[in-house]
């Protein structure tokens, strides 16, 4: 995996556990009834919209990635057998 495409990855990742951690805490601060489970709650919808942009990140830098350095491309078995199917054959 390229370098770009692996901070954006790790930036995902991080960010997903983040907001993991907190969903659950906005859980188990509901279910005790705190007065803190609201700001957490709003600390949740936050972090689901960071974390969305994260993954988005993570797919279009892999895509930008791709265009600018280019994919090594091999013909496919069925792409070697129509070469052979058209090339005249010369005795």
């Amino acid at each position: 995996m390229p370098d770009p495409v692996r901070a954006a990855a790790v930036r995902a990742v991080l960010l997903v556990a983040l907001t993991t951690t907190v969903a659950m805490a906005a859980v188990l601060l509901t279910l005790a009834g705190s007065w803190l489970a609201f700001p957490v709650l709003v600390a949740t919808v936050a972090g689901t919209v960071a974390t969305t942009w994260g993954v988005l990140d993570v797919w279009v830098t892999r895509q930008v990635w791709r265009q600018r350095h280019g994919v090594v491309s091999v013909p496919s078995s069925t792409a070697r057998e129509m070469r052979r199917v058209r090339r005249p054959r010369y005795p």
